[in-house]
């Protein structure tokens, strides 16, 4: 059978443009690898096709036609998810179409209740290899729907739902597709060539904001060492390319292995390997070996979940009392070069401006080399949605368009949704100010740090200066605002 597997377009620039910053989906890879090799299968990252998404899918959809599309979205990727579908049932009406991902994990109950459910055949739910190697083997005669666990399939035009099945034995996973049958390239941090790994599944925190656990559940699995250089070896020597970002939940949740893992690369001897992770503050703040070993082995940025500074607000993220670690964590970080993205949460239900203002202070006291801020998104079943609906706090509980960390999505006790999402924006922009390079940044990017300080900087300033001149603070946001509405916009699928 012809398979072809797609991810979505949709980006949240969060800390760059969103041109600066696209990945290939490692699910799809790691489901096509795992598909029983007679059969075909092809990959799409519509990420890389965001402006002519309509005539680039025609075309390969009419030249391959598949047997199977299979698409895999996050929450707030899901209505472009249903364009497509309808698209693409338009091109090929036969064709069968299987869902997955985080939407359909946490969904598949309001999915299959929905008018949508109409143009979808099967939905995946938790992780997708196995699952999905079955269905596809079903579809060919060689297995029964009702045997496999995680599917959800038609039955006189209505779903049913298999019982989910256990956690995959990592161990058992083929390497992911990065060959010819990825039908994307070009993927990239910036203006360096990148590919995606992940080392393990799954977190035993229990933060409430957070979704992970309806996808593995609490647990921790990490995948064998030789599993993971096989995977770093495929990317280095047969993809030449030296940026890896992994995609771990929280790769540092065993620290003894995390060093295990540092010294096999740093035993392989890859030349000008780099990695990019994210991480908790607490587990770093800890393992000062740990961090120095990770930067022996090449890597060079880590994101740190810091969230918020108020106890009341750490509190009700079932967070704890980070904010020592995290200050902690990014001196260790700096200590061995190592580049911090700060990740800040604005939006909890007790935030007025000053707690704005007083977390804006505190990343930038931190010194931290650059802010990932989002507003608190009420994602499906999680636990901060629950309350933030009993207490009358959710300002968007249906359009999940918006569900990407860019809207505010709630309001505040004191804050209506509007008046945060500009102090937000304001704040940022007064308090974090111009990005001014670290000395990790300066020497890692001495070609292109001076254009930025004594070229492009003064040019915008020159620029903003102009556009507050004319516009003020609040035209500014009115723009930008505008602009990021159509960021995720896309007209030729609405045709």
């Amino acid at each position: 059978m012809k398979i072809v597997l797609i991810s979505m377009p949709d980006v949240a620039p969060l800390v760059m443009h969103e041109s600066a910053f696209h990945m290939p989906n490692l699910g799809i890879a790691s489901i096509g690898a795992n598909i029983d090799d007679d059969h075909d299968v092809y990959l799409i990252d519509l990420i890389r096709k965001r402006r002519t998404i309509h005539r680039y899918l025609s075309r390969m959809l009419l030249k391959i036609r598949p047997h199977i599309v299979g698409l895999s979205s996050m929450t707030w990727q899901f209505g472009t998810c249903l364009k497509l579908i309808r698209l693409i049932k338009q091109l090929l009406p036969e064709v069968k179409i299987i869902i997955g991902g985080y939407h359909a994990t946490l969904m598949y109950e309001e999915i299959g209740h929905s008018p949508e459910a109409e143009h979808i055949d099967f939905i995946i739910r938790g992780e997708g290899e196995e699952t999905f190697r079955r269905l596809v083997n079903a579809l060919d005669g060689k297995d029964r729907y009702e045997t496999i666990p995680s599917l959800s399939f038609k039955n006189e035009n209505r779903f049913v739902h298999n019982d989910r099945s256990e956690l995959l034995d990592l161990a058992s996973l083929k390497l992911p597709i990065r060959d010819k049958r990825r039908l994307t390239w070009g993927y990239h941090i910036m203006n360096r060539s990148a590919e995606v790994i992940e080392t393990s599944r799954g977190c035993t925190h229990n933060c409430n904001f957070c979704c992970i656990r309806h996808m593995y559940g609490r647990s921790f699995r990490p995948f064998p060492i030789q599993r993971i250089l096989a995977d770093i070896d495929d990317i280095y020597y047969n993809k030449k390319c030296r940026w890896i970002f992994v995609s771990d939940d929280n790769m540092v949740l065993s620290p003894p292995r995390v060093i295990e893992l540092c010294d096999a690369i740093i035993a392989q001897n890859y030349r000008n390997l780099h990695f990019v992770v994210q991480a908790d503050c607490v587990t770093i703040s800890r393992n000062d070996e740990m961090v120095r070993r990770m930067a022996m082995a090449g890597f060079k940025s880590v994101f740190l979940g810091i969230e918020n500074v108020s106890k009341i607000n750490l509190e009700a993220a079932q967070k704890g009392d980070i904010v020592d670690a995290a200050r902690k964590a990014i001196d260790i970080c700096h200590k061995y070069k190592i580049m911090v993205v700060g990740g800040m949460i604005f939006g909890f239900p007790d935030d007025t401006e000053k707690e704005i203002i007083e977390n804006y202070r505190f990343l930038k006291s931190t010194g931290v080399d650059a802010p990932y801020c989002q507003i608190l998104t009420p994602y499906p079943k999680t636990g901060i949605r629950q309350y933030l609906l009993d207490e009358n706090l959710v300002t968007n509980p249906d359009d999940f368009s918006r569900y990407n960390g860019m809207w505010a999505n709630v309001r505040t006790r004191t804050l209506d949704a509007e008046t945060m999402q500009y102090m937000v924006w304001y704040h940022r922009q007064n308090i974090l100010g111009w990005w001014e390079p670290s000395q990790w940044a300066r020497e890692e990017g001495r070609h292109w740090i001076p254009i930025w300080i004594y070229i492009f900087r003064p040019l915008l300033k020159i620029v903003v200066g102009r556009s507050l001149k004319k516009y003020g603070w609040r035209g500014r946001y009115e723009r930008e605002i505008a602009h990021l509405n159509t960021v995720n916009q896309f007209p030729d699928l609405e045709t």
